[in-house]
C-alpha cells in the first residue's frame, strides 16, 4: 500500500515539476502473492486510483526471479519455464497490444 501511495506521489510530481505531458502506459504489480488478501487490497486499491492504467498482468513472488540476478542472468536465460519468466512474456504481449 505504501509503494501505491509513492508511485501515484511520484508520478504527480514528474507532471507537476517535469513533464506537464507526461502520460503513463501502465502500472505493474511485481512481487504479487494472489494467496494473500493484502495482496488482492493492493489490486483493487491500485483500480480504484489509477484505472485502466493497472496493467492486467501481474509479476508474482517466485523464487527463480529472485536467483536469476545472482547468476548473472536475466530470467529469459535462467529459466524460461518459470512462472515469473512467462509473467514477463505475458506483460510484453499485453504493453505490445495497448499499441
Amino acid at each position: 500500500m505504501e509503494g501505491l501511495a509513492h508511485i501515484i506521489k511520484t508520478i504527480g510530481l514528474v507532471r507537476e515539476r517535469l513533464n506537464p505531458q507526461l502520460k503513463v502506459e501502465g502500472v505493474v504489480l511485481t512481487m504479487f502473492d494472489g494467496r494473500t488478501s493484502l495482496a488482492a487490497q493492493v489490486r483493487a486499491e491500485a483500480q480504484q486510483h489509477l484505472g485502466d492504467q493497472v496493467m492486467t498482468t501481474v509479476i508474482p513472488r517466485n523464487i527463480r526471479l529472485s536467483e536469476a540476478p545472482s547468476h548473472g542472468k536475466p530470467i529469459m536465460l535462467y529459466d524460461l519455464r518459470s512462472a515469473g519468466s512467462t509473467a514477463y512474456l505475458d506483460l510484453a504481449r499485453e504493453v505490445i497490444s495497448h499499441g
